[in-house]
């Protein structure tokens, strides 16, 4: 099986390579198109602000090539915000795989933005959540979330319900790291893996 993550002015890279590296998964990091199209597993990792990563894979064609692809996808954090149609951070037109915008948490008294640490998720609707225990602890780190829509497959509640993780056709999407959510992230790569 042949796992691309893809390469981009991502953050977390390294710590999704451990992450796989623990499962026993081979992979190549590259954005490279031809060997993104071939993969057998496409991850599309995410640390950074919205409209600087969105330039960054216009400027590379990335913006027309994961759309297009195939297989499956799983993006997470950033990825799975520019996922969808439009981000609140900095206005940034994204790639439109799912057809929601993300949006800044409202400022709440007492209640700090980011939503930093480990946080519960529930309502799971997806095979990659297969093996969980329900409200299971994942870790999150964002100020901006995509409202709970017809693609939510998880919530989290922090201020108000968003979608935890998202899905449509070949595409999965996890606002919070897999790759340092413990073994509950750890069983998410793995379903993934097996899809």
């Amino acid at each position: 099986m042949k796992t691309v993550i893809i390469k981009y002015n991502a953050g977390n890279v390294q710590s999704v390579m451990y992450a796989l590296d623990r499962i026993g998964v081979d992979y190549l990091y590259t954005d490279d198109e031809a060997e993104i199209r071939s993969a057998d597993k496409v991850i599309f990792p995410g640390v950074g602000e919205a409209s600087t990563t969105m330039h960054y894979l216009r400027e590379k064609g990335l913006d027309k090539i994961i759309p297009s692809l195939k297989q499956p996808v799983l993006g997470t954090c950033v990825g799975m915000q520019l996922m969808c149609r439009f981000s609140e951070e900095n206005n940034t037109t994204c790639m439109g795989i799912f057809d929601v915008d993300v949006k800044r948490f409202p400022a709440t008294p007492g209640i700090k933005v980011p939503h930093m640490g480990w946080n519960n998720i529930t309502n799971y609707k997806s095979d990659l959540t297969k093996g969980l225990i329900d409200n299971a602890y994942v870790y999150f780190v964002h100020s901006y979330a995509a409202p709970v829509c017809e693609y939510t497959v998880a919530t989290c509640d922090y201020i108000s319900p968003f979608s935890a993780m998202l899905h449509k056709d070949n595409f999965h999407a996890a606002q919070f790291h897999c790759e340092i959510s413990g073994d509950v992230g750890q069983k998410i790569l793995e379903n993934f893996l097996k899809r």
